[in-house]
Order: C-alpha cells, then structure tokens, then sequence
C-alpha cells in the first residue's frame, strides 16, 4: 500500500512539473477542457427517448446520422453510453441499433484517444520512472489490446475513463480502436437487444448475458496478468 500511495505522489509531483513547464495557452485549455467536463457531465441530461423518438420523425432517413454523431459527442465526456445504446435498440431495431452502436462507440474512442494526444501531445503522458508505472507502460505497450478488449467487456468500467487513461499509454491508435471494437461488440449486442426487448417484451433472463459477458471480461484481464511480456522473455534468455 505505502508503495502504491509513493508512487501516486511521485506521479502527481511529476504532472504538477509537467503542468508548470506548458505554455499559458495549454494550460487555460486543460482548465477549460476540465470545466466543460464537468458542468457538462453535471447539467447536460442525455436526451430521453421520446425526444429521439420526436427528432426521428422531424430528420428522417437522416436520422441514423445524427444519433451517431450525438452518441459520439455525449460519450466524449463522463456520462454512460447505456442510455444511447438502449435507445439504439428501440429506434433502430436489433441489426441496424448494433451496426449504428458499434459504428459510433469505436468512433467515439478513437476521437477521444485523437483528441488528448493532438491536444496536449506526449507531455501528459506518465513520466514517472517508479516501477509500477513503468511496468503498466510496458504491459500496455506490448499488450494493450489484450487488457483494453478485457475492460471493455466489463460494464462497471467507465467508457470516456478508459478513454482517457489509454491516451495517456503507449497503444496505438489502431490496436485501441480494434479492442474497442472487439470488447465492446459483445456487451453492446446484448444491450441493442435488451433495448429492443422493451418495445416489445422483456424478459429478466435478457440481463444474464451482460454478467456472462463481464465474467469473460475478468477472466480476460486474469490471463493478460499471467501471460509473461515480451521484454521479460527476452531478459529471461539473456540470463541463461
């Protein structure tokens, strides 16, 4: 604990440096972008369904669009996608809810991850040379696919913070958006259908899948924990 606690200081000392050395520009933006997060997480509600119902009638054909673009920009900030991902269920159907759900969830990730790093480059990232950060860097680095699909599967792990926190990590764009894709198609297939269950008849057992899917999630992050890493293999070799 106390080794955890000295590396959170040292991280947060680091990020106080890093702070102070950005230019007044950078720094009013990240107060800025900090503010709007939270007065949008705290004062914007996320439309209700009769208002997308009433919004599907006013836009027509262009409707899939804009609940696209309207999922991607709600889910930008630290409000749940579940509402959105019910919704799309209801609106759309089973087929065209799970195409449009994953089509803006993978987008939304990737412009997040696109945003943080265009925005303030490699300067947020954890510069801290402590060893437990230093091997979460390199377990990301080598293997974020692995743990993003493994957290993505797990619905009690926020969306827009799992964002942020691969941002700041070593993984590629690319592999990020993948295991989005890949972790989040299970859980939003079974959410769409849920969605789509209350415009007809719901049934209880509809909400067993979601636990199934969490269960693989953590039985994912179990096996990316055992796996030795790449470097480690290596250094292992160079010692025999």
């Amino acid at each position: 604990m106390s080794s955890l606690f000295q590396a959170t200081m040292q991280l947060f000392r680091d990020g106080i440096n890093t702070f102070r050395t950005w230019s007044r520009w950078r720094q009013l933006t990240l107060f800025i972008a900090i503010t709007l997060a939270v007065f949008t997480t705290l004062v914007v509600d996320v439309p209700d369904l009769q208002t997308l119902q009433q919004w599907a009638l006013a836009t027509g054909a262009w409707f899939p669009a804009l609940f696209v673009s309207l999922y991607i920009g709600i889910t930008q900030f630290p409000i749940p996608r579940t509402v959105m991902t019910l919704s799309a269920g209801v609106l759309f159907g089973p087929k065209l809810g799970i195409v449009l759900a994953l089509l803006a969830t993978t987008l939304s990730a990737g412009l997040s991850m696109l945003l943080i790093r265009q925005l303030f480059g490699g300067s947020v990232r954890p510069q801290s040379s402590h060893p437990l950060f230093h091997g979460i860097q390199v377990r990301l680095q080598e293997r974020g696919w692995l743990a993003i699909t493994s957290l993505r599967m797990i619905a009690a792990v926020p969306f827009s913070l799992l964002n942020y926190a691969a941002a700041l990590s070593p993984i590629s764009l690319l592999g990020f958006c993948v295991a989005t894709f890949i972790g989040s198609a299970p859980g939003t297939i079974v959410t769409v259908a849920l969605g789509n269950s209350f415009a007809h008849e719901f049934s209880a057992q509809s909400v067993l899948p979601v636990l199934g899917i969490a269960t693989l999630g953590c039985l994912g992050l179990l096996l990316d924990a055992t796996l030795p890493l790449q470097s480690e293999t290596e250094i292992v070799k160079s010692e025999i």
